[in-house]
């Protein structure tokens, strides 16, 4: 039986391994030291975790949003920022099951819309995002434009320009996984 839980100190071991498995574009510690901090935020942000024999075999990440949420037209939204199952616990609806207790914990919360996002190039989101009840509200391209800071109108010279900054990681809620 695998048993869906709230996530506490004793799961983030397994949780951050498979949240490594689905974002490694950061380290497994970096992703432990990521959860164990959100732990501490119960008010805006649900961690579940499903356990089988003591194990950790999926996880799914909620938050409230009180920003805009592309698609949505009320505030607050309850957001799937992640999900994940492991390959040997897939085909048995535990996704599901994980999508649906987020659902739960912001309809307690008075939210009357769920909303998440998938990376354009991962069909294997897509399906299960409309498998699981969901309905695509929308495509967008985001675009960036670096910009020099600027100390006085003097100083507009490139040379004088601020280094470069080393760019943050990319946000949790970029990808989900069945």
């Amino acid at each position: 039986m695998i048993a869906i839980v709230p996530a506490r100190e004793e799961h983030l071991d397994g949780w951050a391994a498979l949240r490594h498995a689905l974002w490694d574009e950061v380290s497994q510690s970096e992703h432990r030291a990521e959860a164990e901090e959100q732990l501490a935020e119960t008010d805006r942000l649900l961690n579940l975790v499903a356990v089988q024999g003591g194990e950790v075999v999926g996880f799914a990440e909620g938050s409230l949003r009180h920003d805009y949420v592309n698609g949505c037209e009320t505030s607050p939204v309850v957001f799937l920022e992640g999900i994940f199952v492991s390959e040997a616990a897939r085909g048995q609806g535990l996704a599901r099951r994980l999508c649906d207790a987020v659902a739960d914990w912001g309809r307690s919360r008075e939210c009357t819309e769920f909303a998440s996002d998938a990376l354009a190039d991962n069909p294997d989101s897509h399906a299960f995002h409309l498998a699981a009840g969901f309905a695509e509200t929308e495509r967008v391209v985001y675009f960036r434009r670096e910009i020099r800071p600027c100390l006085s109108p003097s100083s507009m010279s490139p040379a004088s320009a601020a280094p470069r900054r080393t760019p943050p990681t990319r946000p949790s809620w970029t990808r989900s996984t069945m």
